[in-house]
């Protein structure tokens, strides 16, 4: 019933505000449900071992720890649920927001169910989004009290698939509250945080290219590697969102505190990487030029080399990042770059003439190609439009990445207009 209710929220939207006074007392109740535990010694085991509706973990000699399972799940589902009508309700959930609030930023550390503590992630940006009816100054005050909590599961969750989600729940948060959100000492842990798990990365990475080395390697043992390779560049991934996000929302002041995790990148870019890392590596060092505009170049000596390479790298990936991050110098890098970016211009064309261009596995490198072609024509002045112009033309039409279509075909009704 739980689960229904919240899918014909999902359907009716703002419609389902007169039934949320009926639904939320029976979903708060569950998603509150305390989990019955016990220490049993061997003689209480022996009457409950075969329980189906308890799981026990041996603490000892004769002790067993045991958690009653039965109902985490329905709490679990009633977590999910918040998040829905939090989402889903937006302002109308307002009457409900600090009691949401109080009961699941505590279950951040609710160590008994991954799904209880991904749901208590994922609600925080959406109370966020509520909380904006009361104005600027509640929003701040809801925000302090989470940081707190969030910051340190950040930095103790066990799981990866939970991390993720928390640390897409905090990039969340820094877009809606905005601006100067954090304070100094929220930097500096946050900064050990991600250096801890930039750290993990590598060493787990050196890891496996030891397993993949010892005598009982097979197809088997791949299969897990792979997968947790997988899994390693998907947390990596959520490390560069937040990067990105606090470039997004404090520029060039944020520069200092990303001179702490700074040396990981730098590797991260080398070519002895896989390419999933010299992707995002390359993700942020765009962020770095889009966000510090000409001051960017108190790290050109990390990118520019890097971003020329990857323009012939084997990965379509790391082609269209390098070629969206080229196109993003010539627009915020200032003149400085134009000598830089026009050199660029044949490996570009040669990407976007290959006869295998607009496959699948191609298109979107080489739509970024064009692009960053387009963003040359409209910011570096030297360039030789009468004889660029007419050959971009013969590129056309692109369609597969909608932002950077809209770019090129601004720049073209720009054409026709003059």
């Amino acid at each position: 019933m739980i689960a229904a209710w919240a899918r014909i929220c999902k359907i009716l939207g703002k419609a389902f505000e007169p039934y949320l006074p009926y639904v939320m007392e029976p979903v708060l109740k569950a998603a509150a449900l305390k989990p019955d535990i016990a220490v049993l010694d061997a003689d209480d085991m022996r009457v409950m071992e075969n329980d189906e509706d308890w799981e026990f973990v041996n603490v000892g000699e004769k002790h067993n720890f045991g958690i009653r399972t039965a109902g985490l799940d329905e709490k679990a589902t009633a977590c999910q649920m918040l998040v829905c009508y939090a989402r889903e309700m937006k302002e109308a959930f307002a009457p409900y927001m600090e009691e949401t609030l109080k009961l699941m930023v505590p279950m951040l550390k609710f160590y008994f169910h991954d799904g209880v503590r991904m749901a208590a992630g994922e609600v925080l940006p959406c109370l966020l989004e509520c909380a904006k009816v009361r104005g600027d100054v509640y929003v701040q005050e809801m925000w302090t009290y989470i940081i707190p909590y969030l910051l340190k599961a950040l930095d103790s969750e066990p799981e990866s698939e939970v991390l993720c989600e928390l640390m897409a729940a905090f990039a969340q948060c820094i877009e809606i509250v905005n601006s100067h959100c954090l304070n100094h000492i929220h930097f500096v842990n946050l900064m050990g945080i991600l250096n801890k798990h930039l750290v993990g990365h590598f060493e787990r990475a050196d890891m496996r290219a030891e397993k993949r080395k010892e005598e009982d390697y097979d197809e088997v043992l791949e299969e897990t590697l792979i997968k947790e390779d997988d899994d390693d560049v998907y947390l990596l991934s959520k490390v560069a969102d937040i990067v990105c996000t606090l470039f997004a929302a404090y520029k060039e002041e944020f520069f200092v505190y990303f001179d702490d995790i700074l040396p990981h990148f730098v590797k991260l870019l080398e070519p002895s990487r896989p390419w999933p890392d010299r992707q995002w590596s390359l993700c942020v060092f765009a962020d770095v030029i889009e966000y510090g505009g000409p001051l960017c170049s108190r790290y050109q000596q990390y990118f520019l080399q890097p971003i020329l390479l990857a323009l012939n790298d084997e990965s379509p990936d790391v082609r269209q990042t390098a070629a969206y991050a080229i196109g993003v110098l010539a627009q915020f890098g200032g003149p400085d770059y134009a000598k830089f970016c026009s050199e660029s211009i044949p490996l570009l064309v040669q990407m976007i003439n290959d006869p295998d261009s607009r496959s699948e596995e191609n298109i979107r490198a080489t739509e970024n190609a064009i692009s960053a072609v387009t963003k040359f024509l409209s910011n570096i002045t030297s360039l030789n439009m009468e004889e660029l112009i007419p050959v971009w033309v013969t590129w056309l039409p692109i369609w597969e990445d909608e932002e950077e279509a809209k770019y090129v075909y601004n720049f073209f009704c720009t054409l026709l207009e003059t």
